[in-house]
């Protein structure tokens, strides 16, 4: 029963059960994507020189950066599935304003006028 309980309160991401509440409005899938990808393309640069150059051939270097590649990998599928489940809670940097369009009439300002004294 508790277990019930615990799914219907489930929210649709987890992020908010473990980060909390963002003040900053972060973008942690967008910088989890990028995070990753630099972390694989220079886990792939390492590589290079043990595979095709023949330096570097220690293997607790080969494994060093297997593990790098490995951290990479999880943070850009961590990235990919923030992004695609949209567990980006809507913020400023999302544009809800500009999809929604502009619903309250669309009056133009008035005109300010400046009084002598």
């Amino acid at each position: 029963q508790v277990f019930a309980q615990a799914l219907q309160r489930t929210p649709r991401c987890l992020s908010s059960i473990f980060l909390g509440e963002m003040p900053c409005e972060c973008q942690w899938g967008l910088s989890s994507l990028f995070i990753g990808a630099f972390v694989i393309l220079a886990a792939g640069v390492f590589t290079f020189f043990p595979a095709f150059l023949g330096l570097f051939d220690y293997p607790w270097y080969i494994a060093l950066c297997w593990l790098w590649f490995g951290i990479g990998l999880f943070f850009f599928v961590i990235g990919c599935l923030y992004e695609t489940m949209g567990c980006q809670k809507a913020g400023r940097w999302h544009n809800a304003k500009a999809r929604e369009g502009d619903d309250d009439g669309a009056t133009a300002p008035t005109p300010y006028i400046m009084i002598n004294a």
